[in-house]
């Protein structure tokens, strides 16, 4: 789906929304939802503010609710989207200042909130290419860190996220925000264990090399034709010991000061980068 994102085209402000307070159900699902606190089987999440209303739009993606502040917009971009969304979420509310910034975790959202969803992939539905190219995230805990892989998938044109051994939500805020809205058109899968993603990831023909520092070949130095899937691990512990007990290859950043690692995020992207100018031969 294509919107117009050109703010000098001024859409109608939506005026006869039902006003709804703090205590009411849609208000508290998004209270819920940004505390990461109930159950979400469904892969709900909140966007807020106007870049996230534009990465929901363009991806289109169903919108449960629509919670809407005129007072608290500052552009006409903010009210020509707020038309847009009305008429495509599911249901749609007026919320005063006071409600709005008890919701809001963000500094001038326009007046947007909304209550959409993740889309649903599952192993037999993530197409990966002849020479795709695989991320796995191993017991990753920084949801900052694991919207920032996810971002990065996106502009390496990797195929997917496979998340083991998961410590944080994809639904998680900040894991949206991290991405900058990546997490709409990454396709992501996710393994209750290590062997289930590691026979699957056989089954698809992937080499895979484990992000690690011991008997590790430097990143320039490998391999990446066919499939490729690269293992990163916790930011504490590094990959769970269940990937070690299969024989794959090692691959590390070298390390040239005093430092014995780098971030998660930044060393996924390096590896994830030196795969993809083997592949597209750059």
């Amino acid at each position: 789906m294509r919107i117009a994102l050109n703010p000098a085209a001024r859409a109608p402000e939506p005026m006869d929304l039902q006003p709804i307070g703090v205590h009411h159900p849609r208000v508290k699902q998004v209270l819920d939802l940004q505390r990461n606190a109930v159950p979400n089987g469904q892969q709900l999440f909140v966007a807020e503010g106007l870049w996230a209303h534009n990465a929901v739009l363009a991806a289109d993606a169903p919108i449960h609710s629509f919670l809407y502040c005129p007072d608290a917009g500052y552009s006409d971009e903010a009210r020509t989207r707020a038309a847009q969304i009305v008429s495509r979420a599911s249901q749609s509310f007026r919320v005063s200042e006071k409600t709005f910034a008890r919701m809001s975790e963000r500094d001038r959202p326009d007046g947007l909130i909304s209550v959409t969803q993740l889309p649903h992939w599952t192993p037999d539905t993530v197409p990966i290419v002849d020479d795709g190219l695989v991320l796995v995230a191993d017991a990753v805990e920084i949801p900052g860190n694991l919207g920032t892989l996810i971002r990065t998938l996106d502009a390496c044109r990797a195929d997917c996220l496979v998340l083991t051994n998961r410590r944080t939500r994809l639904t998680h805020p900040k894991v949206f925000r991290g991405s900058h809205g990546a997490t709409l058109t990454v396709p992501a899968v996710e393994f209750g264990d290590p062997a289930a993603a590691i026979d699957w990831l056989r089954s698809r023909s992937c080499t895979v090399y484990l992000a690690d520092t011991d008997e590790a070949m430097c990143y320039r130095s490998l391999d990446y034709g066919g499939r490729t899937a690269i293992v990163v691990g916790s930011e504490r512990f590094g990959i769970s010991p269940e990937w070690h007990r299969h024989g794959f290859g090692r691959v590390c950043v070298p390390m040239l000061g005093r430092g014995d690692s780098l971030n998660v995020a930044v060393s996924a992207s390096v590896l994830l980068y030196e795969a993809r100018a083997h592949k597209a031969g750059w």
